[in-house]
């Protein structure tokens, strides 16, 4: 593809469908590969975002254009249907070419590790350390960074693994690529008022990665009918991510990640959905599904806003790992529950505390310090809320500052107000996935303890 004159970012799609590859007559028009789209910025710079099987076209028509290149792959987490091209991909067998890596940092995980992984020799034939281009690979935490005329700003997603969003501003414009993301709570305000106050913070933070973006690039695999039964399992229900671009005065959305069960007809029915709830919300919103082989061109928008970026660098480069493993604290009364997270995190080599009523856990908290709560509302004596109220009141400012996620049941929107009233971090619904539980746990100890590994 060649370089844009008059865009600020071009933009092609080489993958657009979500969880599994599903080529065939029912995806001609829409396209069945998984997630990955290149965007080269005003000076050139070639970033390429996952890399999915849409990666195997894009590799052939990189190298049919030239010969070597110097390119920026950024994953927004190593789920397969998002990593599955990297071996595919033919750049990286291209002696002389250089290729930046960057995704999520995990606890305790290294990306080169993980891309490694799948290219063990059981699955494939051929090992990273084979590939004849010089790979470098970044381990990224939330921040911004620069890739040539591009600022990049990443920032965590809502899904059951540590994924980032990656937002483009390049030339007065910008793309966002938010895949897979799942709102924080199922309370959300109606369509026909997008400027109404979120229920959850981070869903209000969500919109404000978005903000004043010219093209935002959203999972939106499920409609609000089918989103009943995939609650917790990442993706976005469409109508939801109207509301979302709605709220962040985005121009264009492309809706992405596309159901395998999707049809094209069925995506278009999706769009039709979408747009009709933009004329109900009377928004100027520009819906389209994103399809296999599209190329946009993004120009700057006059009066266009910008998203504050984080001053923090997400590339975190040859950190050294942290020295001890953070330590969490366990609150609940329920001895199956806390069994569960109990069990779950020490397998993840966290130094666990647990305990069983709020005084317990207070105790605890003043004598070791953790880095992370997690804690059950309803308790015997001291509540969840008492107990959070009583830290942020404590005079040590490293308990007032200590992430408190609330685990429990009450997840409605007046529920979610006073937990937040009271200092709560983040809300974990019951019954919760250990997964998505395990990866809210990571993203905040990165997001206030960017050592802990």
């Amino acid at each position: 593809m060649a370089t844009a004159t008059r865009s600020a970012l071009r933009v092609r799609f080489w993958g657009t469908r979500g969880s599994i590859a599903k080529p065939g007559p029912t995806t001609v028009r829409y396209g069945g590969n998984t997630s990955c789209v290149e965007v080269r910025g005003p000076d050139g710079t070639l970033t390429v975002l996952d890399c999915g099987t849409g990666a195997h076209e894009l590799g052939q028509a990189l190298l049919a254009a030239e010969a070597h290149h110097r390119g920026h792959l950024l994953i927004s987490h190593t789920h397969w249907d998002h990593i599955q091209g990297f071996p595919f991909f033919a750049p990286l067998f291209a002696r002389d070419s250089q290729w930046d890596v960057y995704a999520p940092r995990g606890v305790g995980r290294r990306l080169e590790a993980t891309l490694a992984g799948q290219m063990e020799y059981a699955y494939f034939p051929v090992t990273l350390g084979q590939m004849e281009a010089t790979i470098r690979c970044h381990d990224c935490v939330e921040g911004s960074f620069d890739l040539g005329a591009i600022r990049v700003t990443a920032q965590y997603l809502n899904h059951p693994a540590l994924a980032l969003g990656y937002r483009l501003d390049a030339g007065g414009a910008a793309v966002v690529f938010a895949t897979d993301h799942e709102p924080h709570s199922p309370h959300q305000p109606a369509a026909a008022d997008p400027r109404a106050a979120r229920v959850h913070r981070e869903d209000q933070r969500h919109i404000e990665f978005l903000a004043g973006a010219d093209l935002v690039i959203h999972d939106a695999q499920y409609t609000l009918e089918e989103y009943g039964d995939k609650i917790g399992w990442g993706h976005s229900p469409a109508e939801l991510v109207v509301d979302m671009a709605l709220a962040a005065g985005a121009r264009r959305l492309a809706l992405f990640h596309h159901d395998p069960l999707r049809t094209d007809e069925a995506v278009d029915w999706v769009v039709k959905l979408c747009r009709d709830r933009v004329a109900s919300a009377g928004g100027r919103l520009e819906v389209f599904a994103a399809a296999e082989g599209q190329e946009l061109d993004i120009g700057p928008r006059e009066g266009g806003r910008v998203a504050a970026r984080p001053t923090a660098r997400a590339v975190m480069e040859g950190a050294a790992d942290a020295s001890e493993p953070a330590t969490i604290l366990v609150v609940d009364d329920d001895p199956d529950v806390l069994r569960v997270m109990v069990d779950l995190l020490v397998d993840e080599g966290f130094d666990v505390l647990s305990a069983r009523d709020g005084e317990t856990a207070l105790e605890l908290a003043r004598a070791r310090v953790p880095n992370l709560l997690l804690l059950d509302w309803k308790m015997p004596g001291l509540s969840g809320l008492d107990v959070c109220q009583a830290l942020r009141a404590d005079p040590d400012p490293r308990l007032r500052a200590v992430p408190v996620v609330l685990v429990t049941a009450f997840g409605g929107p007046e529920d979610t107000a006073t937990g937040f009233a009271a200092g709560v971090t983040d809300f974990v619904t019951k019954p919760f996935r250990p997964q998505h539980l395990l990866t809210r746990v990571q993203a905040w100890l990165l997001r206030s303890r960017p050592d802990a590994t």
